[in-house]
C-alpha cells in the first residue's frame, strides 16, 4: 500500500522569518498529519534551517528543489547533497521542468543530481513532463517516458521508498490549466510500465507517483481518484497554509 505523499514545491517565495510563521500557523492548522499521508515541505535553500527547527519532531518531511551533481568541491553557487541531508532533510527534488527549461538542465545531468541525492540519503522527487506542442502531437507518453528513462539512467535506489516520481505536465504549470483526472491516471499508468521495465515489477508497484501541474483543493481528489496517482508535487497552493492543509486532508478523504 502506497502512502500519499503531499509535498509543497515553495520555488522562490518567503523570507526565513516569513517561513518561519508559515510553518508555525500550518502544524496548528493541521493539528498533526492525519495517519496514512505524508507531508513535506520544498523551501528555498535559505530557510532549510528554518525548516529544520520549526518542523522538528512535527512529522512533517522537508527537502529541497535541487542539489548539485557534485557532492563536494569548488563550485561557487551549488549546494551538495550532503549539505542538505545534514541539516535533517528527507527529500531532493531533482529535473523540475523550470531547471529543465530555464537553466537547460538535460536528463543526464538530472540522473547525476538524483545520484548524489541517494548517495547522502536523501530520497529524490524526479520531475518529468511534456511541453503542450508535445501533447499536441499525441506523443506525450513516449515523449515523458523517454524523459524518465533518460533521468534514469545509472540510478539505482535500494529500495521502492527511496524514489518518488513527478509527472508535471509543463504546460499546466503556473497557468492554472490543468491535466483531466484521466490524463494523469493514464500518464502515471505509463509511468509505473517503464519503471517496472527499467526496475521490476514488484519495484515499481511501491514507487510513488506524484501529479504536479496547478492543484488546488477544488481538483485534488479528483486527480488522486487514479489508482496509479500517489498524491501531488503542490507549487502555488502550497504558499497559503489554508489551501495547503486542504489538500493534505484531501489526500486522505478527511
Amino acid at each position: 500500500m502506497r502512502t500519499p505523499l503531499v509535498a509543497g514545491n515553495w520555488k522562490m517565495h518567503k523570507t526565513p522569518s516569513e517561513a518561519r510563521v508559515w510553518f508555525n500557523e500550518f502544524l496548528d492548522e493541521l493539528g498533526g498529519v492525519p495517519p496514512g499521508v505524508e507531508v513535506a515541505l520544498l523551501p528555498s535553500f535559505p530557510l532549510l534551517p528554518v525548516a529544520a527547527e520549526e518542523l522538528a519532531g512535527s512529522g512533517v518531511a522537508f527537502g529541497a528543489q535541487d542539489v548539485s551533481a557534485h557532492d563536494w568541491g569548488a563550485f561557487t553557487g551549488e549546494v551538495s547533497a550532503y549539505q542538505v541531508a545534514d541539516l535533517g532533510a528527507k527529500y531532493a527534488v531533482v529535473g523540475h521542468s523550470e531547471r529543465r527549461k530555464y537553466w537547460r538542465e538535460g536528463s543526464g545531468l538530472v540522473a547525476e543530481k538524483a545520484k548524489r541525492a541517494l548517495e547522502a540519503g536523501l530520497v529524490p522527487i524526479l520531475c518529468v513532463g511534456e511541453e503542450l506542442e508535445v501533447r499536441e502531437r499525441g506523443e506525450a507518453i513516449p515523449f515523458v517516458v523517454g524523459q524518465l528513462l533518460d533521468s534514469l539512467a545509472g540510478v539505482e535506489p535500494p529500495s521502492p521508498d527511496r524514489l518518488v516520481i513527478a509527472y508535471e505536465p509543463v504546460w499546466a504549470i503556473g497557468t492554472g490549466k490543468t491535466a483531466t483526472p484521466g490524463d494523469a491516471e493514464v500518464m502515471a499508468e505509463a509511468i509505473r510500465s517503464a519503471l517496472a521495465g527499467r526496475y521490476g515489477e514488484a519495484f515499481a508497484g511501491e514507487v510513488r507517483v506524484l501529479y504536479g501541474g496547478s492543484i488546488k483543493p477544488a481538483n485534488f481528489a479528483q486527480i488522486l481518484a487514479g489508482p496509479n496517482v500517489d498524491g501531488g508535487l503542490v507549487g502555488g497552493a502550497s504558499l497559503e497554509v489554508a489551501s495547503f492543509a486542504e489538500l493534505v486532508r484531501l489526500a486522505v478523504g478527511l
